[in-house]
């Protein structure tokens, strides 16, 4: 097996602005990214401990690292136990799921997510779920095979679980309610409406915003966030994507979690601080504290 430390993807950058935009002003209150892929360079590419410094100096103060096949995992777990301030989320993302089975991998790459599971800085599995988008019908009978693997073994390790819906809604729902969700369920870069938001606050989900609630068509996920318990709230840039208004196209990263969590505190029209020491303790209820 070669060193996950190693281990780097390049996004492709085709003709957008590559440049990181510029710090925006710190939190007073520390907050937590939910859910980066740090592994990513985009860009001018940024080492983990330069991410992790940027982020720091804005108050982003730690970051869950989400893999999505057998490599990316493994470096989230690598990043999570080389640094104090790295938390992991391990699976085999729904997109990904086809391609293990028709290659006859899908129960060994399950198995490796298994395996990092036990480490004890992988407080979650993810990002697991259903995509309906990016994946047609012939493959989808093997995304709920693989998602229901997964919730089983984020209930087996007894870890919250990431998911990931695009254009699933109501399959994924259907699913959690099928065959039980696991305690502590978080939607990933929540996509859903003011309809699903209410189903998921009745059900106990936490629901994660990311940039993209500040784009201009995204009126949905504004609607979303005004009925969602504060207490169910958490903020993640999905880095190096969705990077928010008015730095949409460029390169994201954690360091950029200030501008999201302004803006969400300007729509919901509460105090910043207060909103910020309410997503940094929901943060640490659903995976734990980040220093041992």
């Amino acid at each position: 097996m070669t060193d996950p430390s190693n281990y780097v993807r390049t996004r492709e950058q085709g003709s957008r602005d590559v440049s990181y935009p510029d710090a925006p002003e710190p939190l007073a209150v520390p907050v937590y990214d939910n859910h980066a892929h740090l592994e990513i360079e985009d860009g001018v590419g940024l080492s983990l401990d330069e991410q992790l410094s940027r982020a720091g100096e804005v108050g982003v103060i730690g970051v869950v690292q989400a893999g999505g096949d057998i490599e990316s995992s493994r470096w989230s777990a690598w990043a999570a136990a080389s640094h104090p301030r790295v938390l992991a989320a391990v699976a085999i993302h729904p997109n990904e799921a086809p391609a293990y089975a028709a290659a006859g991998r899908l129960d060994e790459a399950i198995g490796v997510i298994d395996e990092l599971a036990a480490q004890p800085r992988v407080r979650a599995i993810g990002e697991t779920g259903l995509d309906f988008f990016r994946t047609d019908e012939s493959g989808q009978p093997t995304q709920f095979e693989s998602f229901e693997a997964h919730i089983a073994l984020a209930k087996t390790h007894g870890l919250a679980m990431q998911i990931h819906d695009r254009d699933a809604h109501d399959a994924v729902l259907a699913t959690l309610e099928r065959v039980g969700a696991p305690e502590k369920t978080v939607f990933h870069c929540f996509s859903g409406d003011e309809a699903m938001a209410r189903i998921a606050a009745e059900e106990g989900y936490y629901l994660s915003f990311a940039g993209n609630v500040t784009f201009k068509n995204a009126q949905n996920l504004r609607d979303a966030l005004r009925v969602t318990p504060r207490e169910r709230i958490l903020v993640e840039t999905d880095a190096p994507f969705l990077t928010p208004t008015p730095h949409r196209g460029r390169p994201n990263a954690p360091y950029l979690i200030p501008v999201t969590v302004r803006f969400l505190a300007q729509e919901l029209g509460v105090d910043l601080d207060e909103l910020c020491a309410q997503i940094a303790a929901n943060t640490l209820e659903v995976y734990g504290p980040f220093e041992d």
